[in-house]
C-alpha cells in the first residue's frame, strides 16, 4: 500500500504503522488520541505541496493517495458523512465501480479485504479499522469519535479484478459537537504507549531516500518478541499535514519467510513526496494487544527531531467476532 511515501522494509527488518491509540471497541485496530500499501501507479495528479513546501530534491516522487474520492474507475460512496462526537454509531460506505455498481469482490491484503483509516484534520485522532462487508457490498463498523470537527476517511483496497491496482480513496467526514481546534503535536523522536517506549531514529527528506529505525522497549529492556499483526510485525501509515495525503506501507518480508525477525528494531527506507510536516503512525503487537506510537516528523533539506517524549494513551484492540472476510 505504497502511495507517495516510498517505504521499503529492509531484510531482517520490519516496516510499521504509526499512532497513539484510543480504543473504540471491537473490530478496531490501532487508534490514536494524543493528549498533549501496494503502489498507486495509476495516480495521475501530483499531490499539492502543503505548508509552502518546496521541491522534490531533483526528482518527482510518486503522487500520494487519499486525495481523491474517485480514481481508476472506482468511487468511495460514504453513506454516513456526518456523525455526532462522543456517540457510538455505524460508519457505512460502499465502493462503486465505473458503472455505479457496488464492488463485492476484493483481493485480500495483509489478511483483510479493505483497510479503513479515519483521521482528524488536525492529526490528533487516528483510527485503523477493519469494517465488515455485507453481501450487497456495503461496509460498516461502529465507531466513536472523541472530538467534534473535520475528519478524513481513507479506504485502502484492491479490487478482485485481473490487473487491478491498489487504491486509496478519501472522503470527508464531519463530527458534530462543540469544536476546539488542536495544534499538531510537536516533532518528537520518542513516544510512550501503555508502558512501552518507542524510539524513532532518522528523519524524512523530500525526494531523497533515508533510513528510519524504530526500537520498542519496556521497563528499560528491548522487546524482542513482537507478534505478527495482520501478517507482519508492524505497519506504517503516514499522513501529510495540510492536505492529509495518505501513505501506507507494509514490510516486504513476512513472519516465517526467513527474512524478518520479531524485533526490537523495525527498519525501513522512506522517501517523502515533498517537504512539509508528516504525522507517522506505527502499529505493533505484543502479548496479544495492538499498540500504536505516533510521531511528528518534518521533511526538509535536513530533518531534526526534538527529544521531547510524547505521552500517548493506547487502547487495547481485538477484531470483532465474525469479522473475517
Amino acid at each position: 500500500m505504497h502511495a507517495g511515501l516510498k517505504i521499503t522494509a529492509f531484510a531482517a527488518a520490519l516496516a510499521a504503522t504509526f499512532g497513539a491509540a484510543y480504543g473504540v471497541g471491537m473490530g478496531i485496530d490501532p487508534v490514536v488520541e494524543d493528549p498533549a500499501p501496494a503502489r498507486h501507479d495509476s495516480h495521475s495528479e501530483a499531490s499539492p505541496t502543503p505548508e509552502g513546501g518546496g521541491g522534490h530534491a531533483g526528482h518527482e516522487a510518486e503522487p500520494a493517495g487519499g486525495l481523491q474520492i474517485s480514481e481508476g474507475g472506482y468511487t468511495l460512496d460514504l453513506r454516513t458523512p456526518n456523525l455526532t462526537s462522543g456517540t457510538r454509531s455505524d460508519l457505512r460506505f460502499v465502493i462503486r465501480d465505473s458503472g455505479g455498481r457496488a464492488v463485492t469482490a476484493y483481493q485480500r491484503e495483509h489478511e483483510k479485504e479493505l483497510h479503513l483509516i479515519v483521521a482528524s484534520r488536525d492529526l490528533v485522532t487516528y483510527r485503523h479499522l477493519h469494517p465488515t462487508r455485507a453481501a450487497d457490498g456495503t461496509w460498516s463498523i461502529p465507531v466513536e469519535l472523541p472530538r467534534a470537527g473535520g475528519y478524513r476517511v481513507f479506504a485502502d483496497f484492491t479490487p478482485a479484478k485481473k490487473g487491478a491496482e491498489n487504491l486509496t480513496l478519501g472522503a470527508d467526514l464531519a463530527a458534530a459537537g462543540s469544536y476546539e481546534p488542536q495544534k499538531l503535536p510537536a516533532p518528537n523522536s520518542t513516544a510512550k504507549i501503555h508502558g512501552y517506549d518507542v524510539r524513532l531514529d532518522g528523519g524524512l527528506h523530500p525526494g531523497k531516500e533515508s533510513e528510519l529505525k524504530l526500537k520498542v522497549s519496556r521497563n528499560g529492556r528491548p522487546v524482542t518478541d513482537l507478534q505478527p499483526y495482520l501478517g507482519a510485525y508492524g505497519h506504517l501509515v503516514a499522513l501529510r499535514s495540510g492536505d492529509l495525503a495518505y501513505l501506507h506501507v507494509h514490510p516486504h518480508g513476512e513472519p516465517g519467510d526467513g527474512r524478518t525477525e520479531p524485533g526490537p528494531a523495525i527498519s525501513f527506507a522512506a522517501t517523502a513526496p515533498s517537504s512539509g510536516t508528516y504525522r507517522l503512525f506505527l502499529d505493533f503487537k505484543h502479548e496479544g494487544q495492538v499498540h500504536t506510537a505516533a510521531f511528528t516528523v518534518r521533511a526538509a533539506a535536513a530533518t531534526a527531531l526534538t527529544e521531547a517524549p510524547t505521552d500517548a494513551t493506547s487502547g487495547e484492540h481485538e477484531d470483532e467476532p465474525g469479522h473475517g472476510h
